[in-house]
């Protein structure tokens, strides 16, 4: 897959936040042949520890390049993950959580296809999906489909007829879909770091949103999780 012209691979932006479905989608863009500029937003989140996971899962991918950019969200507040307000440990609900950071994945998709643009890459992704989640409005495929046509429309790229691919790859899978993904590529699942609210120890909690899901879905693909947590549930 390269170039036109050049022999030389495409290149793509991944969206790499350091958790389980960025770093499973990173490996999904190089296993299809694309040279990956891999970007992670440090936005003041208080799980700072999967910027950590972010840095190390571009280095044993063997990116391109990687950009770690500051974006420091704790200025609006308005989240669990940016201000002093609680991660809720009780499980999952049916309401969008205090952990919906406002409008996130909106702001984030734009600097990617910023970086794509700057990069000269058509082919940006980002490893939402729409399955085992926790509701944030920002993950589902009405808004990746949207945003694509958006982005259609406000760039130089767009309006010149070279638009932008947004890939999702993991749209539709399930967490247990996602960890079998994982072992398949090869992946040590304690590369990423999914949980939300890190023990003072440097655990995982396994009782916020993100880590029941994750555990969950292991359990379910019956595949072992190598993360260490200070509880299961």
């Amino acid at each position: 897959m390269g170039e036109a012209g050049t022999g030389e691979p495409k290149s793509a932006v991944v969206l790499l936040s350091g958790g389980l479905d960025s770093m499973v989608t990173a490996a999904i863009a190089g296993e299809q042949g694309f040279a990956i500029h891999a970007l992670t937003i440090d936005y003041g989140q208080r799980h700072r520890r999967e910027i950590q996971a972010a840095q190390d899962i571009a280095r044993r991918l063997n990116v391109t390049h990687h950009s770690v950019l500051d974006l420091d969200l704790r200025q609006f507040g308005g989240s669990a993950l940016t201000s002093s307000t609680p991660v809720p440990k009780e499980g999952l609900t049916d309401e969008i959580p205090v952990t919906y950071v406002p409008a996130r994945n909106l702001v984030f998709l734009s600097l990617t296809v910023a970086c794509a643009e700057a990069v000269g890459a058509r082919d940006v992704f980002i490893g939402v999906n729409a399955l085992d989640y926790s509701g944030y409005p920002d993950c589902r495929p009405e808004f990746i489909k949207s945003f694509a046509e958006t982005a259609r429309l406000g760039t130089k790229a767009g309006v010149e007829g070279a638009p932008f691919r947004i890939n999702a790859p993991l749209q539709y899978m399930t967490k247990a879909d996602i960890a079998h993904e994982c072992s398949r590529l090869g992946l040590d699942p304690s590369w990423s770091w999914s949980c939300y609210d890190p023990t003072a120890e440097g655990l995982a909690c396994g009782r916020c949103d993100s880590c029941r899901l994750r555990i969950k879905g292991f359990e379910e693909a019956g595949i072992k999780d190598t993360t260490k947590y200070a509880t299961a549930r």
